[in-house]
């Protein structure tokens, strides 16, 4: 049998994250490749930068898969100048397509969360922190549960272990007794609201800035924090979207070779300054 188009990739990508879920202002689907080339091997990473590429181009990959958006707010130039422009030039000169899932892989069921929920320990009985308004299945963050309570390092000590290597910052008594937890993967500042209103123990997420958590932390009478990277809280899904992808594909008699960049593109490289 032939190998996959990169249409019959996009068609099955976008079956499990549809565009349609993605917010307005976000900008998911396919950046550049040509959809009648074929498919042999996807890259998934984090991020679409320069390691990435350079990763892709050794491993012979025929399309990157990546969650954060190459052009998030438009362009009017994809000039090799430009760090996002060589990116480009380089990916079209190797005959190599970028698609992107950000927002709809978010809301999606399962999605980056669910994948987090499960990097934590959380139960597989997981539910939307936010649910969608036309299919409350779907939604932003996760809810679930531990195997049993524990103090709040203990969940933190747990959390690290269960993530990418990544600098951990913890509101709350260390010694809080923790069971229900809610997740987001990425920025969780608009979902401070929803974690207190859940009436869980404790919330982890990412970029959470000083004011809202301080403000959130004063009010009292809601769950304790936990903030991590946003490349570490995204990264737990790519092997999931990967697992799914192949699957389905070989369930039509198709081979597609996935890999997980490891590559940490996380801004933040340094945690340690001793």
């Amino acid at each position: 049998m032939p190998p996959s188009s990169l249409a019959e990739i996009i068609a099955e990508m976008e079956a499990q994250y549809d565009p349609a879920w993605a917010e307005p202002w976000d900008a998911v689907g396919l950046v550049c490749g040509d959809p009648a080339l074929p498919v042999r091997k996807v890259l998934f990473a984090v991020d679409p930068v320069a390691v990435v590429v350079d990763e892709a181009l050794e491993w012979g990959a025929d399309l990157v898969v990546t969650h954060h958006p190459l052009y998030l707010r438009g362009t009017t130039t994809v000039a090799a100048s430009t760090f996002k422009g060589r990116v480009i030039h380089r990916l079209i000169r190797n005959d190599v397509a970028l698609y992107t899932a950000h927002t709809n892989a978010d809301v999606a069921s399962p999605g980056v969360s669910d994948a987090l929920a499960r990097a934590v320990g959380l139960s597989p009985d997981l539910r939307p922190l936010q649910p969608s308004a036309d299919d409350p299945r779907r939604g932003l963050g996760r809810i679930g549960t531990l195997p049993s309570p524990m103090a709040l390092r203990e969940f933190a000590a747990r959390a690290a272990s269960g993530l990418p290597p990544t600098s951990l910052k913890v509101a709350g008594d260390p010694e809080r007794t923790v069971e229900t937890v809610a997740v987001s993967g990425g920025a969780g500042d608009s979902l401070l609201g929803a974690a207190r209103a859940a009436g869980v123990d404790v919330f982890l997420t990412a970029d959470l800035r000083h004011h809202p958590a301080s403000e959130f932390m004063e009010a009292g009478g809601g769950p304790a924090l936990v903030d991590a990277s946003h490349w570490a809280t995204e990264w737990p899904w790519l092997a999931e979207a990967a697992e799914r992808l192949t699957s389905a594909m070989a369930a039509k008699g198709i081979t597609v070779e996935a890999r997980i960049s490891d590559v940490v593109t996380d801004v933040w490289t340094t945690t340690d300054l001793d």
